[in-house]
């Protein structure tokens, strides 16, 4: 079903006075190619930092989406909507986690950037996911941001994660707790993994406990995706008919329990290193010789 977008950035900029339509201004030009010097001149001269293009997309967009973090700064000092929404409603930080921009979200945040704003489609952290950043990921995560929240398209960040096959991303959600069995119509993360034929993608959402028997609303299991005979079919195949092993077992409660906070909590038992590692899903530190 398709959803009907509205167009916030524009009601809101007329409705308060802080901008007007353009088709494209100097502004928006300068912030996409990163000529600062020609921004601030800009700036300094008069020139609307708010200025909406017919596509509602203000030039701290087309900075954040370039991952230009010098027009970001001048254009946040000079008064830029750090939430404006475009056509689609996303913000600059959406933009800027999209593009895999470190700086421009560390510098959008520390201007008070929304990490969970109401959207239609992708929040941030699914923009994040979907560009495969996962410093990006990470730094979302730490600062707030909701890991079940469910977009129009694929469901949580970890679905994103998966069907767009950056395994460090899954990674960072799922040691963060993210809910490897969350669904969306009844597909799991692991049947996007199985779908994109990736196979360790499947055995790490396996060992995080994902679900090799649940069912998708066409009644398909994640290996009704794979190809007899392929890897991907043969490791489902071999999970659904081995039981996971007591040790596993333990992992996954400890881990479904305890979420984020299972290295913290089982590093106070003490417990060996290798088994501490081993129940959090945490490699132990490399030392270097």
């Amino acid at each position: 079903m398709e959803i009907t977008r509205t167009r916030p950035s524009l009601y809101g900029e007329i409705a308060h006075g802080l901008g007007f339509w353009t088709d494209r201004s100097a502004v928006h030009e300068a912030a996409a190619r990163g000529r600062a010097l020609q921004l601030q001149q800009l700036i300094e001269g008069g020139a609307a930092v708010n200025i909406v293009a017919v596509d509602s997309i203000t030039p701290l967009h087309e900075a954040c989406i370039q991952g230009q973090t010098q027009c970001v700064r001048l254009l946040l000092d000079a008064g830029a909507q750090v939430d404006a929404r475009n056509i689609d409603g996303s913000t600059p930080l959406c933009d800027a986690c999209a593009a895999g921009s470190l700086e421009c979200v560390k510098l959008l945040l520390e201007y008070g950037a929304t990490v969970n704003p109401p959207l239609f489609t992708f929040s941030p952290l699914h923009e994040a996911c979907m560009g495969g950043n996962s410093d990006c990921v990470q730094l979302m995560i730490n600062r707030g941001a909701f890991m079940e929240a469910h977009d129009c398209h694929y469901g949580t960040p970890l679905h994103v994660a998966c069907a767009r096959q950056h395994y460090d991303c899954a990674k960072v959600l799922l040691n963060a707790g993210a809910n490897v069995r969350a669904a969306k119509l009844h597909e799991t993360a692991l049947h996007h993994a199985a779908k994109m034929k990736n196979i360790d993608l499947i055995e790490l959402l396996v060992e995080f406990g994902g679900d090799v028997y649940a069912r998708d609303n066409l009644n398909k299991k994640p290996i009704h995706y794979t190809s007899p005979g392929s890897p991907s079919h043969l490791r489902l195949d071999f999970y659904e008919n081995n039981p996971l092993s007591l040790q596993q077992i333990s992992r996954v409660v400890v881990k479904r329990t305890l979420g984020i906070r299972a290295h913290e909590v089982v590093s106070q038992l003490g417990l060996p290193n290798r088994i501490i590692s081993f129940l959090s899903y945490t490699p132990p530190p490399v030392i270097l010789i």
